[in-house]
């Protein structure tokens, strides 16, 4: 039995691209290891790594001018297809006004092993970053990145410090299950980098 290629999916006014299901991380919270939707969507495991023309056809059978919001968010690290990203970012912009948002992990520079801010100016009007925890081991034992011998936290801060720089609004966010005072240590960190958090529902 194939899987089935859900591409893009709707919650509520929102339109959500699932693009790539790679990921870099194995996240203690992630949804991934709790079904196979998000918030009653259908199953987002992907038949096979869909193409950019792939991505740009699936997004033509929506009526992109109807939507409060597309967001780059699946079963994966939407930056791990970087230039898939990139390009339905263009198609996007290309079609409607409509407000353009990535939730990501913040390792881009890594999974790509270069420097990416300067590459989302101009495609995406909103960054959201999973800071997931107030320090570096908290970070690695609640995200378990693939990569070794990087401190994945600064990684992932750096990033977002820099991209401020090219992108209107980016914020970082935390999961509510990570307790009241790992939250406020985290809006510490947030407010020391100058950059907005939001506490985000945990979805079991």
């Amino acid at each position: 039995m194939q899987k089935a290629m859900n591409i893009s999916y709707e919650i509520g006014n929102k339109l959500y691209l699932n693009i790539t299901n790679k990921c870099p991380c194995a996240c203690t919270f992630c949804i991934r290891q709790n079904g196979d939707g998000a918030y009653g969507s259908d199953p987002l495991w992907l038949e096979h790594q869909p193409t950019a023309d792939e991505v740009i056809e699936n997004l033509k059978t929506r009526q992109l001018d109807s939507y409060e919001e597309i967001i780059f968010c699946g079963y994966g690290e939407p930056t791990c297809e970087l230039d898939i990203l990139k390009t339905a970012a263009k198609y996007i912009r290309s079609m409607t006004k409509t407000p353009i948002r990535l939730n990501t992990n913040g390792l881009s520079d890594l999974i790509n092993k270069r420097e990416t801010p300067a590459e989302f100016e101009g495609l995406v009007d909103i960054i959201s970053i999973s800071l997931n925890a107030s320090d570096a081991e908290a970070y690695a034992a609640v995200t378990r990145p693939s990569f070794k011998d990087v401190n994945c936290f600064e990684e992932m801060l750096s990033f977002a410090k820099r991209v401020k720089n090219y992108v209107p609004s980016v914020m970082l966010t935390v999961v509510d299950i990570i307790g009241e005072e790992e939250i406020a240590r985290s809006q510490a960190v947030a407010d020391k980098a100058g950059i907005a958090l939001r506490v985000r529902p945990y979805e079991a």
